[in-house]
């Protein structure tokens, strides 16, 4: 389907739609969606599903920009803060999904609401812009920084997302965390029989998943100058989307992380 949607666009737009400058955007685009596709691969893989992503991103983000612009802590010190966040909601998920049985679509609708009051809360629906951010913390905004080659402008953020992909590729196909979380996905009752401790393995995904979406809120920053991100209502459902367009069953235990990459 991807090659045919290039087909059929290059038919439309002519040369014009492999202009490098075209594929630039295209990959700018993706970084944010496809970052947290990372994330929802992950909790999908195990047969659940994370509605909270988008407002749990926007929440890192604010607390990123919160503690480096206003409150003046070192830029690094307040992305390990966001860093820290995005791991402490995800935990808070996972805590809720193994050990009170919540269904995890429920568990996440739930959570997604506090994110969003805490968001308002934390930011008082204040934007922090991008003169701000450049003259306070300059830092933040570095994963929109632009480097050209081969005619091909690449962002930090672009990079990034794709060691995202990389590194959870890895985990998931060598590791025997990964196969766990296949394993789990597949049949939790035989993982459970196989020796395999599904509660502990869950609670890790969530909590990687949590973490992902703050790396997530520090490309979304560079990519969009601003801290919060205005526009992250959707990104839940572009998320599951793009793993699910990649090939990720719904049901668990089956596909690859990089196809929800050619998703996004």
């Amino acid at each position: 389907m991807l090659v045919l949607a290039f087909v059929a666009f290059s038919l439309i737009a002519g040369e014009k739609f492999y202009d490098p400058g075209n594929i630039s955007i295209i990959t700018q685009q993706v970084m944010v969606v496809g970052a947290i596709a990372v994330a929802q691969s992950l909790v999908i893989l195990t047969a659940g599903i994370d509605l909270s992503v988008g407002a749990l991103m926007v929440l890192t983000s604010v607390v990123m920009g919160k503690l480096a612009v206003e409150v003046g802590w070192p830029t690094p010190l307040a992305l390990l803060a966001g860093l820290v966040v995005g791991a402490s909601c995800g935990l808070l998920n996972g805590l809720l999904v193994t050990r009170f049985k919540l269904p995890p679509f429920i568990t996440t609708l739930g959570t997604l609401s506090i994110f969003q009051a805490l968001n308002l809360y934390i930011s008082e629906s204040q934007t922090i812009g991008a003169t701000t951010l450049e003259r306070d913390a300059p830092m933040l905004q570095w994963m929109g920084k632009a480097f050209n080659i081969g005619g091909f402008v690449i962002n930090t953020g672009v990079l990034l997302m794709i060691g995202l992909f990389v590194v959870m590729w890895f985990a998931l196909t060598w590791t025997a965390w990964g196969r766990h979380v296949y394993a789990v996905g597949s049949d939790p009752g035989a993982a459970r029989l196989a020796g395999i401790r599904t509660d502990r393995v869950l609670l890790s995904v969530y909590v990687v998943a949590g973490t992902i979406c703050a790396i997530a809120a520090w490309i979304s920053i560079g990519r969009n100058a601003v801290s919060p991100q205005a526009n992250a209502e959707q990104l839940e459902l572009l998320s599951i989307t793009a793993v699910v367009i990649g090939g990720i069953s719904l049901f668990g235990g089956r596909g690859s992380v990089f196809g929800a990459l050619i998703g996004a």
